[in-house]
């Protein structure tokens, strides 16, 4: 601009209006904004458009594009207090792509009005709401052929979308536009704003009837009746369907297909819609029918009529009621966001009151800005730690959740929300209490949010209380093993113990020669050591079966506990004739776990293919083992060609209770899949080849401590 000196009188506010008209008629966009501020807020029909860049993106850029070398011919203006309106005609040759339209090189020439507030200090334009008619600009446009000598007046009346009347230039009441803008524009409550619309269309109209007919789910419904009395004005809110005997049909179903406005200077002379039944029978002059619309969206009608003079809709007031229905169609779609966002605010601290789980606004730096009753009570806090800036979720988190928080604050960074996961906060008292959280930023890029917070104590005791009774299961289905190898394993430790007894008498005989045999002696001592050991090993892996203890994850060698268990069960393969063999691959990922556990796993699976293998007469009884490496850990397969499991129990059989045995308690197998799926892993059956089942399960690799 070419000064800065601040606007002081309407000399200074016209040479600064026409310097920003001036801009206009070039291409220089960074000119044009440099007239406007960064919070500015635009408004032209249809559009709504706040900040310089959706102002440069929507506005300036498209229509320097599209009318390049345009021009500006003021014909008034009138201030107000930081305030200008102005009435131009904007004057261009289509050169460039508007609206879906590529360049046509129609001249265009279009009546409007500006009503713009300005900051007088920094010279910059705050606030434009810019009027004009869309729909006659299009059809300039479109229609090429009409002659470009005309004058202005005839221009406008080829273009105004209307019937029967040729209405000379719309020449607006600055005063008037104000009063209009101002009244429909500051109502946000929609049946305030019905109201205001309604007593301002039929003010302004002149009309003794009004009706405004939005578009709800498809389907046109009266919103809002206005009739005169003796100098008042009643307006009716309804929600009725459109029907003959209120307005002609005939009008409205034009204005719906063409989007375009009709007027009947008078009804009574024969028209296009002289046969519609509600013109035909309840005689209306005047008629005015103009459509709502807002971005190129279809809100509604205004429908207006005067029973008793014709020419009412005079083009001065036609001006105001086009200004209106631009005004009406953007406050309405406006008030229907606030009322959807009063909905929606309304459902969410409705949430928050209910208190059913916590629920807390907090911002990315850590501090908590507002939090619900579940939230504070959970933590042991109160309102007053909230409003005192006490409360921060960073100060609640302990140490060794808070590189989790850290991937919280990223993802939130980059998506906008995080995953709901568990964690820990600290108590006022100290204790810890375990939680489930997720949230979501407000914005995107914005720095607070939301997130909701679920109590976890009950289902923590809850799974403590399910894997104690697991453990206990688990645990007397190890000793009913246990019971059921009773026989067999006497046998395992009375051997070697008879051994021992055996080497012992030879130790003395070797002992008792003359001179004694102290070497043959000493080997005899050494092969009753290894006697006890074996007695003793076997002792012990029958002790570790059956004692009680709480599971422990460590790490251990799988192959080796698995040998353990065909040793340990080797007494009742050999009295059931089964032959045993095993594929232990080498290598192995290392496995972390409980080993008992893992083992009565295997144990319960060789024993169920046994016994499985013992009621078939005729044929091999063969028992195969095997380890082998997966794609992320262990897979055990034990298979068996005994007379294999049906189809459709290949899953049932893990089902608590459900056995096939006559003395089975049902819940091995239940037992089994619950100690694999807590050690991360699966438990599956499948069909043998040829014959039989085997039961695999898998295991990670190097499962951490828990």
């Amino acid at each position: 601009m070419a000064t800065v000196t601040a606007l002081r009188s309407a000399g200074d506010i016209q040479s600064f209006m026409t310097e920003y008209y001036a801009a206009w008629g070039g291409t220089d966009e960074d000119r044009i904004m440099s007239y406007y501020a960064d919070n500015v807020t635009i408004q032209i029909p249809g559009s709504l458009m706040q900040g310089q860049a959706a102002v440069r993106e929507q506005f300036v850029r498209p229509f320097i594009t599209a009318f390049a070398g345009n021009r500006h011919f003021v014909k008034n203006i009138i201030f107000g207090r930081d305030v200008a309106v102005i009435e131009f005609i904007f004057k261009a040759e289509h050169k460039g792509p508007f609206a879906g339209h590529g360049a046509t090189d129609a001249r265009i020439e279009l009546p409007g009005c500006g009503v713009y507030e300005y900051d007088p200090v920094r010279r910059q334009i705050t606030t434009a709401r810019i009027y004009f008619d869309v729909g006659t600009l299009l059809k300039q446009i479109i229609d090429q052929r009409q002659p470009h000598g005309k004058t202005e007046e005839e221009a406008v009346a080829v273009s105004t979308g209307t019937l029967e009347i040729a209405a000379p230039m719309e020449h607006l009441d600055l005063a008037t536009v104000i009063d209009v803008s101002q009244t429909v524009s500051g109502e946000m409550v929609l049946e305030r704003l019905l109201d205001t619309l309604m007593r301002t269309a039929v003010k302004y109209a002149g009309a003794d009837r009004a009706l405004l007919i939005l578009l709800q789910n498809a389907e046109q419904r009266i919103a809002a009746e206005a009739t005169t009395g003796t100098d008042t004005v009643m307006v009716r809110l309804c929600n009725e369907p459109v029907t003959g005997s209120l307005l002609p049909k005939t009008v409205l179903r034009h204005v719906l297909q063409s989007r375009e406005s009709v007027i009947l200077d008078d009804a009574a002379i024969l028209n296009p819609f002289s046969t519609d039944p509600y013109i035909a029978e309840r005689r209306p002059r005047s008629v005015f029918c103009v459509p709502l619309m807002n971005q190129a969206k279809f809100i509604g009608v205004l429908y207006l009529e005067n029973k008793l003079l014709p020419r009412v809709f005079a083009p001065a007031r036609t001006a105001v009621l086009k200004l209106l229905a631009s005004q009406a169609a953007i406050s309405l779609e406006n008030t229907r966001l606030y009322r959807d966002l009063e909905d929606r605010e309304g459902k969410i601290r409705r949430l928050v009151d209910a208190n059913i789980l916590g629920i807390c606004i907090w911002n990315l730096e850590g501090a908590i800005v507002e939090a619900n009753e579940a939230f504070l009570r959970m933590l042991q806090y109160g309102h007053e730690d909230v409003v005192s800036g006490r409360l921060r979720w960073t100060d609640l988190t302990p140490a060794e959740w808070r590189e989790q928080d850290q991937r919280a604050v990223a993802e939130l960074r980059s998506t906008g929300t995080f995953q709901p996961c568990e964690k820990e906060y600290f108590r006022k008292d100290g204790t810890r209490i375990p939680v489930l959280i997720g949230g979501t930023l407000f914005e995107e890029s914005g720095n607070e949010g939301v997130a909701f917070v679920l109590d976890l104590t009950e289902r923590k005791r809850a799974e403590q209380a399910v894997r104690e009774l697991e453990s206990e299961f688990a645990h007397m289905n190890r000793v009913s093993m246990m019971g059921e190898l009773a026989a067999s394993l006497s046998h395992e430790v009375i051997h070697p113990i008879a051994t021992a007894r055996n080497n012992a008498r030879v130790g003395m005989r070797f002992l008792e020669m003359s001179p004694p045999n102290v070497d043959e002696a000493r080997k005899s001592l050494d092969d009753i050591v290894k006697d006890a050991d074996r007695a003793k090993d076997i002792v012990g892996r029958m002790r570790d079966q059956i004692k009680k203890a709480p599971p422990r994850r460590e790490p251990f060698d799988l192959n080796e506990a698995i040998s353990e268990v065909i040793a340990l069960a080797r007494s009742v393969i050999v009295t059931n004739a089964v032959s045993v063999q095993t594929r232990l691959a080498d290598g192995l990922f290392p496995i972390r776990g409980d080993r008992i556990q893992l083992q009565q796993v295997v144990l319960n699976l060789i024993l169920n293919a046994v016994e499985a293998m013992s009621s078939i007469e005729p044929g091999p009884r063969e028992l195969l083992v095997r380890t082998e490496q997966a794609r992320t850990g262990v897979l055990v397969a034990v298979g068996d060609s005994g007379p294999g499991i049906d189809p459709e129990h290949l899953e049932r059989v893990f089902e608590s209770f459900y056995t096939t045995k006559s003395s089975g308690t049902g819940m091995g197998l239940t037992i089994c899949r619950s100690i694999i799926d807590a050690h991360g892993g699966r438990l599956w059956a499948e069909a043998n080849e040829p014959r039989g089942a085997v039961f695999q399960f898998t295991l990670p690799a190097g499962q951490q401590k828990s």
